[in-house]
């Protein structure tokens, strides 16, 4: 692989949050790398060990914040009521009240989650339905959980909405009112999908298990908890998604034939191809191998000069292109006698430079495949007979190989794949 040696020190490094995955390969990864904080399974025997969600519950029940059923189960998979979530918000977050309670009509003073109703309103973690009404038993949806934990914790999102939210393959079930909330819960590492990283669930009920991984995330976010090793947080870091290539940088080509010979005055189409990756200084691949760059080979002062015009990925993605090759002037004499079979052995002409050798050598046979149809110099046909009777004719060679490394004439910004 090349890694280019050429970078600049003001090589401009565009940050975008990564979770547009048609364009690049996906972005996000998880969290695998964090100190494991100390936690307990608690013995529970539907928890088992290895468990996805063990040690963020062990966690919370040695912090108080849940517990588990008499019969010695925690049920992960069980349902949780806006009152249950209350009351877990109460015993995990010692917030200040933001506003004044109200009497919700369906929760009475006896309630049993009275209280914690009360606090989860006053710090601004839930809030009720219109005409003073809470539900208090009414199972309580994922998106609700983590709209709850960003609302409470005052977060919101830093990067477009959309954009992260665009790492969800369900992200179009997300609802309206949850859209910010959940990007901001998504950028701050509150997010657990099981078993699939990037299926948000927005509208299933959440689980016991889930509560407790999104609270003890919230927690850790709030540096209340030390982190969890777990494969599932979506826990997104800003990554390149784009790598400017300074102006200057050299970019080698190589060509299908040894020899590309044509007239000086002739201009002719050449597609050149990378031959290997070109990459960002840490290994991030910006140009893969096989990519085309389309140009011309133009006359220049003394001889001619490739001139690019686009890079053409192996996907059909085409981009603007500007980049030069030195100025070739070595040059080729064909002359009267000479075996036209020979002079062109792997190697393509240019339409002129092929009139000009069939004209030379006498040979008509000249292979259609090897011909790069060039621009102004008229048909080929009628070019033949201006050198019918030549002895000799001198021709541009290029050694693609060799001549063509082009040099970038202006930046160039290219997406990371």
């Amino acid at each position: 692989m090349l890694n280019l040696n050429r970078w600049k020190a003001t090589t401009a490094l565009f940050l975008t949050f990564g979770m547009n995955l048609g364009a690049v390969a996906p972005l996000v990864t998880p969290l695998i790398t964090a100190a494991p904080a100390a936690a307990q399974s608690a013995g529970f025997r539907d928890v088992p060990n290895g468990y996805w969600a063990e040690d963020f519950i062990g966690a919370l029940v040695n912090r108080g914040v849940i517990a588990g059923f008499p019969d010695g189960t925690f049920r992960p998979n069980a349902p949780v009521t806006r009152a249950q979530f209350s009351a877990m918000l109460k015993g995990a977050f010692n917030k200040a009240k933001v506003r004044n309670t109200i009497n919700f009509v369906d929760v009475p003073s006896t309630y049993w989650a009275t209280p914690a109703i009360d606090n989860a309103y006053e710090t601004g973690f839930l809030s009720g339905y219109p005409g003073s009404i809470f539900r208090p038993e009414q199972n309580i949806p994922r998106e609700q959980v983590l709209v709850s934990l960003s609302n409470g914790l005052n977060y919101t999102s830093t990067q477009p909405v959309n954009q992260v939210l665009d790492y969800y393959n369900d992200s179009s079930n997300i609802s309206n009112f949850a859209r910010p909330p959940i990007a901001a819960a998504t950028e701050n590492d509150m997010v657990v999908n099981y078993p699939i990283l990037q299926t948000l669930n927005p509208n299933r009920n959440a689980t016991r298990a889930e509560v407790a991984a999104f609270i003890y995330q919230a927690l850790v976010s709030q540096n209340a908890a030390p982190p969890i090793a777990s494969a599932y947080v979506v826990s997104p870091t800003p990554i390149a998604t784009e790598f400017r290539i300074p102006a200057g940088s050299s970019i080698p080509v190589t060509y299908e034939y040894d020899k590309i010979l044509l007239m000086q005055e002739e201009t002719v189409p050449v597609t050149l191809t990378v031959p290997t990756n070109i990459t960002t200084p840490d290994g991030q691949l910006l140009i893969p191998t096989g990519t085309k760059v389309a140009g011309d080979l133009k006359p220049a002062t003394g001889g001619t000069q490739f001139v690019a015009k686009e890079l053409i990925f192996a996907n059909g993605e085409r981009q603007a292109f500007q980049a030069t090759s030195q100025v070739i002037t070595e040059m080729e004499t064909i002359r009267q006698g000479s075996a036209a079979l020979n002079i062109l052995k792997n190697a393509a002409i240019g339409s002129a430079a092929a009139a000009a050798i069939s004209g030379v050598t006498g040979d008509r046979t000249i292979a259609a495949s090897e011909v790069l149809i060039g621009t102004g110099v008229g048909a080929l046909t009628s070019l033949i007979q201006r050198f019918i009777g030549a002895r000799s004719v001198d021709l541009i060679a290029v050694e693609p190989n060799t001549d063509l490394n082009l040099t970038l004439g202006n930046d160039l910004v290219v997406g990371i794949r």
